[in-house]
């Protein structure tokens, strides 16, 4: 899955196509795993997700998800008992 590289998404937008909860991208913005852009000096102003920072963290997942499940040891069913959010990849 690929966003546009040189356009802008809500972050909604990346949830829905994501299939994940709005929560999930926000925490990635607030670690510093995704970049983002913020209009506005209020507390309120939009944030927007470029494409090619969308696709830098996906990349990143789907890295770390490799070396858990592949060459780790950690159950792919293991770590959706905890109740964390999964995405499936089209």
């Amino acid at each position: 899955m690929q966003f546009e590289r040189n356009e802008v998404f809500t972050v909604k937008q990346v949830a829905d196509r994501l299939k994940v909860h709005r929560s999930t991208v926000y925490r990635a913005v607030k670690s510093g795993e995704l970049s983002a852009l913020k209009f506005g000096t209020t507390s309120k102003g939009a944030l927007r997700l470029p494409g090619w920072a969308v696709n830098a963290w996906l990349s990143e997942c789907f890295e770390t998800a490799y070396a858990q499940f592949v060459e780790g040891d950690q159950s792919p069913e293991l770590a959706d008992a905890d109740g964390s959010e999964t995405v499936e990849v089209a």
